[in-house]
């Protein structure tokens, strides 16, 4: 018998004999059965020692113990900061656990071998074989992995031992923790600014190829624009056809000229004056002939002449020789004034420069 058996019936045997004395003396048992309740309760231990010592064989009793004991309790090694690599080159994971096993039956002929080193290497296999397939900018969602794939008691590859992790950590270091914040960082930034640029792309599209494509579309989203205010959309042609034509790379067509001479709304400041040019003056020219007319002044009156020559004269007071130059051609003053015949007395009047004079009977006297 061994030595937990010998604790065990010593134990029940005094248990036995409280139980009996306690109810002796609740049904007032006669004198005579104390004796016999006192043999039994020595007699029956002595018989079962007896008989076990019988049926226990030859072995000693530190040999019988060793095969009924329970197996050797679990083993246990700490295992700190070790580097496992991740999916990215020179980023790895540092990875703390606590490592626990507990040996399996072995044949005669196994070599001696340390469990504990045995035991962590097969823990950092399995570890590595997850976190070589995980990026590591998520630790903790890969730790969590670890956790449950290494809480499992598996054996070694060797077969001598159990093996299961607990406590398990893993972590990057600051420094790659920080660098990868900041790339984070740029790449949220980069979608950004690519959502934006194909905003902006996609505004100019529609804006080149549907609003702006000619007058005519553009005054159809102006005039959706301004909630069919028809009124404002006319006013605006103008500047629509500009805006297209500025938009197409192309001159304001003809049609739309006279809506941009003068911008709606706007009274321009002094800006330096154009230079002309040949339609401006022919336009000047026009103008003061239209002026002539509504006076009176028709073909033929030596007036028009006299008046052209001394617009002709202020004109050229302000750099406007051109126009000036013009006027006279077109009014051709000095053959005016020299083939006149109709009127005599117009150059007898007439001073030297060209302008004309008082008659004599109306002209002063210095003394006057």
């Amino acid at each position: 018998m061994t030595t937990g058996c010998k604790t065990t019936t010593v134990f029940l045997t005094i248990l036995c004999g409280l139980l009996l004395t306690i109810l002796g003396l609740t049904q007032n048992w006669p004198t005579f059965a104390w004796p016999a309740l006192a043999v039994i309760l020595v007699g029956v231990p002595a018989a079962a020692f007896k008989l076990a010592a019988l049926r226990r064989g030859p072995l000693p009793v530190d040999v019988q113990e060793q095969r009924t004991d329970p197996p050797v309790e679990r083993r246990e090694h700490h295992v700190r900061h070790v580097a496992l690599p991740s999916q990215w080159t020179d980023y790895d994971f540092v990875f703390s656990a606590t490592v626990r096993w507990y040996p399996l039956e072995a044949a005669d002929n196994d070599p001696v071998l340390n469990p504990a080193g045995v035991a962590v290497e097969a823990v950092l296999a399995r570890a590595r074989s997850i976190t070589e397939q995980r990026e590591p900018g998520r630790p903790s969602l890969v730790q969590h992995e670890l956790s449950g794939a290494l809480s499992r008691m598996l054996p070694d590859p060797t077969g001598h031992l159990h093996i299961m992790a607990e406590d398990i950590t893993l972590a990057l270091p600051e420094h790659d923790q920080e660098r990868l914040d900041r790339l984070a960082e740029v790449r949220k930034d980069k979608a950004v600014w690519e959502h934006q640029r194909k905003y902006e792309q996609s505004k100019r599209q529609y804006l080149s190829e549907d609003v702006l494509k000619d007058t005519g579309s553009a005054v159809v989203w102006w005039l959706a624009k301004n909630d069919d205010h028809v009124e404002k959309t006319v006013a605006d042609l103008g500047l629509l056809a500009q805006l297209t034509s500025a938009a197409n790379d192309t001159d304001v067509p003809e049609r739309f000229l006279h809506l941009i001479a003068q911008p709606h709304g706007e009274r321009p400041g002094p800006l330096p004056e154009p230079a002309p040019t040949f339609e401006q003056e022919l336009k000047t020219a026009d103008h003061f002939e239209a002026f002539l007319n509504s006076m009176g002044f028709t073909d033929g009156d030596v007036r028009r002449a006299m008046l052209a020559k001394q617009i002709a004269d202020v004109i050229k007071t302000q750099d406007r020789h051109e126009t000036a130059e013009d006027l006279l051609r077109r009014f051709d003053p000095p053959a005016s004034f020299t083939s006149n015949v109709d009127d005599p007395s117009a150059s007898a009047h007439t001073a030297p420069d060209g302008t004309p004079e008082a008659p004599p009977s109306e002209r002063k006297t210095d003394g006057q």
